[in-house]
């Protein structure tokens, strides 16, 4: 899934290469992604791009005295920029594009989806506060305000594994299954540990990693082509998606422990003491 480094990245190549340019078509080859209907999708076309904003997770396309064009890429969306899209509209089918944009160029990107999930959302708003999902966003944690005292204070009523707490984008905008994982290993802190119990110190020491691997992630990212993206964010994880692997840091082996939907990975060593976490769904948690 696309997270704040990445969708900052893609803000980033999309300020570079839109920013200027009329949007002269938008064709919806899947109408689900569509989420709004009121303004219709054409409201965008005939316009120039003026900005391009991060919203969290959500890629936010101003237009000149209209409306947003609004992205959110959620867990197998993408988008292939190209820098001349076929001749002729795209074709409906079983394939994974699902929406596309041109300029007067002739270039464009396209909005694609793997899988049968189909969650990809394209919203046409006057005000991104309009979309739900935006308005309930929580702080972004590369904001300049954004300090230990704004995290201490967010997690001191959770009582919640952290984990899940940094996934919540209610509390913190932008990071998602992978960089949690990031997070907390960078934290030598356990998934499992409840949010509320954290010591000055250990949030301290959360912020400096929450702050510390999404600064990073940003600046690796920043400047490579967005068909590049996805291999650069994996190259560089240190245990998400690791499952056997060593750990980079101490060389333990990279554990998992899986749920319906999802699963997470963590050095034992590292962060829990050498004790290997059981199984949510079998198991009491270890804190």
């Amino acid at each position: 899934m696309p997270e704040l480094p990445e969708v900052e990245a893609l803000k980033d190549f999309l300020t570079e290469h839109l920013v200027g340019h009329e949007i002269v078509r938008v064709l919806p080859v899947a109408i689900s992604v569509l989420k709004t209907y009121d303004p219709p999708l054409t409201a965008v076309e005939g316009r120039e791009v003026t900005a391009v904003h991060r919203h969290g997770k959500f890629l936010d396309l101003v237009t000149d005295g209209g409306p947003h064009l609004v992205t959110h890429l959620a867990r197998a969306g993408w988008l292939q920029w190209k820098d001349r899209l076929p001749d002729g509209p795209p074709r409906p089918g079983k394939g994974p594009l699902a929406l596309r944009v041109a300029l007067e160029t002739g270039s464009g990107f396209d909005l694609t989806e793997a899988g049968t999930q189909k969650r990809l959302a394209v919203y046409v708003v006057h005000d991104p506060q309009e979309i739900p999902g935006v308005a309930r966003l929580g702080p972004d944690p590369l904001a300049d305000d954004f300090d230990a005292g704004r995290l201490a204070e967010l997690l001191k009523s959770e009582r919640r594994q952290i984990k899940g707490a940094l996934r919540d984008q209610s509390l913190i905008a932008g990071v998602g299954n992978a960089y949690s994982d990031e997070i907390l290993h960078a934290a030598k802190m356990s998934p499992f540990k409840l949010a509320a119990s954290l010591t000055p110190e250990e949030t301290d020491r959360l912020y400096e990693a929450l702050r510390g691997t999404l600064t990073q992630a940003v600046e690796r990212s920043r400047g490579v082509a967005a068909g590049r993206l996805k291999a650069e964010k994996k190259s560089a994880l240190r245990v998400h998606g690791r499952t056997g692997e060593p750990c980079p840091v101490c060389g333990d082996t990279v554990r998992e422990v899986s749920f319906s939907d999802s699963s997470l990975q963590y050095c034992p060593t590292c962060q829990t003491g050498g004790r290997p976490l059981a199984d949510r769904r079998m198991s009491r948690l270890l804190k």
